[in-house]
């Protein structure tokens, strides 16, 4: 049976909360042990520039992501696990790509629009501290996916999009220069595509609603406690459908802890209770992972080591795959 390929990528623009975890991580993490999947994770650094200009929370968070994910256990013999930056075959494929990709199809962008749609209701000019980076940052991602013949790319609800336009970005340039990308499929988990955070919005950086993925165990609590609830008394029936404090709990819970906590909604259970379970079944998965985070941080050169590894890894791939797209588009020795 042929391998799977499995690309994701984190952007070092801040420090790993939940969201990040059940919606990227741990599904990855877990796709690094299977034998039938060949894995590709990296550190997005290029992507973050569009949003963080600040260089030292840009390291500090290139190491805490990196930790992260040894900490929960990524199997880097396995895996490939790089930082974006250290692959120079991405901004070349980027360019590449850019060349014969319609603006069009950039302007559809949902971040784009949003920004855009923001300066118009505010009465600036469209344009206003728009970047290049923004506009054009589907095709840096398009990039990150197609250079490594990925397959299959875990994604939230919210990032669709952008898998729709690395496979409509590989379709036009396979018909101009002949079938090279593989096209790529969006890997949803229908449970917990968008992590709602503490005041039921999206978990988000933007929002400031997030909570930290490795919180100490008491802070953790308190911050579950902050998760908006209504107002219904305990023993009134609650609806875990229209619950922020639900879909935290689902996103960590087995199906049988679902329809338990379910049933524990429908009999009337108070919030205080909810957030306790909630608290324990999260502190309960994440807890072993913690000292082995707090180490990984300080030893930032193992760290190092291990990434510059997973991208002389990756470069064995992407080397002659972009010297066969370079003389496919006409990027050829004379002689």
């Amino acid at each position: 049976m042929k391998k799977r390929t499995v690309l994701t990528g984190i952007t070092t623009t801040g420090t790993p909360h939940l969201g990040n975890y059940v919606g990227a991580i741990k599904p990855c993490i877990t796709a690094s042990h299977d034998e039938d999947v060949q894995s590709y994770y990296f550190l997005a650094d290029y992507h973050a520039l569009v949003k963080n200009q600040d260089p030292a929370r840009m390291q500090r968070s290139t190491l805490e992501i990196a930790a992260t994910w040894l900490a929960l256990g990524l199997d880097t013999e396995r895996a490939v696990f790089y930082r974006q930056s250290d692959v120079p075959e991405i901004p070349e494929l980027t360019w590449i790509l850019s060349c014969s990709t319609a603006k069009g199809l950039m302007n559809r962008a949902h971040a784009y629009k949003a920004a855009v749609q923001e300066n118009i209701d505010a009465g600036e000019d469209p344009d206003f501290a728009l970047t290049m980076g923004l506009f054009g940052y589907p095709v840096l991602m398009a990039a990150d996916i197609l250079l490594f013949h990925s397959t299959h790319v875990p994604v939230g609800r919210d990032q669709v999009q952008h898998l729709e336009m690395a496979r409509d970005i590989a379709q036009r340039f396979n018909h101009h220069y002949g079938e090279l990308f593989v096209l790529p499929e969006a890997v949803v988990d229908e449970h917990v595509a968008v992590l709602p955070g503490k005041d039921g919005r999206k978990m988000s950086k933007s929002y400031d609603n997030t909570i930290p993925l490795w919180l100490p165990e008491k802070q953790l609590r308190k911050a579950i406690l902050q998760i908006v609830t209504n107002s219904l008394e305990p023993g009134a029936a609650k609806d875990p459908d229209d619950s922020t404090l639900y879909a935290i709990y689902a996103a960590f819970a087995t199906p049988q802890q679902r329809a338990e906590m379910r049933q524990a909604y429908a009999d009337g259970i108070a919030w205080g209770e909810a957030k306790q379970l909630t608290f324990e079944l999260i502190d309960r998965e994440l807890a072993p992972a913690r000292s082995r985070y707090e180490l990984l941080l300080a030893e930032p050169a193992r760290i190092e080591e291990v990434l510059l590894d997973g991208a002389r890894k990756a470069r064995a791939w992407a080397t002659p795959f972009l010297a066969r797209i370079r003389a496919a588009v006409g990027i050829r020795r004379l002689a």
